[in-house]
């Protein structure tokens, strides 16, 4: 279901609070200013015909999880309203530091994505779809060594990507599902681990 990706200044202010919030950090292993990615998950969101709300959830997606957990939660809530923030939990696979255990928190967060809003949904597969492009860009680069950024290594990286791809086909098929399904059997082809 295409929805009216109309943008106003909601979404400006969205892109400068975001600009803010994520100014210091920078992408895994690359140096990369991070806005970079919440930039290109709001166009994959906005060109899946995404409205408003998933598009400013998509620019504050990682806000909670990597720029302050609840006080930031409680912000954008009062900034972007309850859908966006609902967007925003539905996306945040931990936000407390220490984070728990790697393995625990991907679990969860494939749990809580078979029972997600098709908006969660949306915006996690274009955030998802983006870091995997990453990942294969990389890997083009550095070859093998691209899975050592990773806490799951190759084989846990390339099972969590397998296991959301398994739920975006089953509940949000389309052009980005295909595109992420492409891209996670490249990595899968390239790194000998072919399903």
């Amino acid at each position: 279901m295409t929805k009216n990706p109309k943008l106003t200044s909601r979404f400006e202010a969205a892109l400068v609070y975001a600009t803010q919030l994520h100014a210091t950090q920078v992408r895994k292993g690359s140096g990369i200013p991070y806005i970079s990615h919440l930039l290109s998950v709001a166009a994959l969101v906005i060109e899946d015909g995404g409205d408003e709300n998933e598009a400013i959830g998509a620019l504050l997606h990682d806000a909670v999880e990597d720029q302050g957990g609840a006080k930031t939660r409680e912000e954008i809530r009062l900034r972007f309203g309850d859908e966006v923030a609902n967007i925003v939990d539905g996306c945040t696979d931990a936000e407390v530091i220490p984070k728990p255990p790697w393995f625990e928190r991907k679990q969860k967060y494939i749990d809580n994505l078979r029972y997600a809003s098709p908006s969660v949904r949306r915006v996690s597969l274009a955030d998802k779809l983006h870091n995997a492009r990453s990942i294969l860009a990389d890997w083009d680069k550095t070859g093998e060594a691209v899975w050592s950024k990773f806490k799951g290594g190759k084989e846990g990286t390339l099972w969590y990507y397998r296991s959301l791809l398994n739920i975006y086909k089953e509940a949000q098929p389309g052009f980005l599902t295909d595109e992420l399904e492409r891209i996670v059997t490249q990595l899968e082809e390239a790194s000998g681990l072919c399903n």
